[in-house]
């Protein structure tokens, strides 16, 4: 069942469609807050996020619109928790962690896995929020340059150079490793 529907169905007030809905989105929700924040404030944003979808699904017009308007919300919620951290005086920046492991040959080594995730938070903690936002949004959310411009409220073309100077950082970053080892 598309996202659509279920969206319909629970505007409607099927339960059954939220809790679809809900199901579905759950992971890759908290991946995007988990590689935006540290694992101990994730949990806390994700079901900070869910809670204000639910209160807004009835209010969304374009049903077919879901997954940008959901990653919106989650966003706020992230941002919301950062500035009150930042007014805290505490460090802005997490941990962060990606689900990716590459399999190498066909074959996936635990330790290969481990290394790479750790080689991933490395990478991803030493660009710039703004950066990171829309490399996570872009490259590990599946979204479109679009739908990253509608959730981080900025236009396509800014989506496009925050993606290339992601991309550059990454790169010198790489490459600055490289010249140590």
């Amino acid at each position: 069942m598309s996202d659509e529907l279920l969206v319909v169905r629970a505007q409607l007030g099927n339960r059954a469609a939220l809790e679809d809905l809900v199901t579905r989105w759950q992971r890759p929700v908290w991946l995007y807050v988990r590689r935006m924040l540290d694992a101990e404030r994730a949990d806390d944003v994700a079901q900070e996020a869910w809670i204000a979808v639910v209160r807004a699904l009835p209010r969304l017009r374009e049903p077919d619109r879901f997954a940008p308007w959901l990653f919106t919300i989650v966003r706020r919620a992230t941002l919301n928790r950062m500035r009150r951290q930042y007014a805290d005086r505490h460090d802005l920046v997490g941990d962060f962690e990606s689900d990716v492991d590459r399999p190498h040959d066909g074959i996936r080594d635990p330790v290969d896995g481990l290394m790479d995730r750790a080689e991933m938070v490395a990478r991803l903690a030493g660009i710039p929020v703004l950066e990171r936002e829309v490399l996570v949004l872009h490259y590990l959310e599946d979204l479109s340059v679009e739908d990253c411009a509608q959730v981080c409220g900025v236009p396509a073309g800014t989506v496009k150079s925050r993606l290339n100077r992601a991309r550059l950082m990454l790169r010198a970053h790489v490459e600055e490793e490289g010249e140590r080892t």
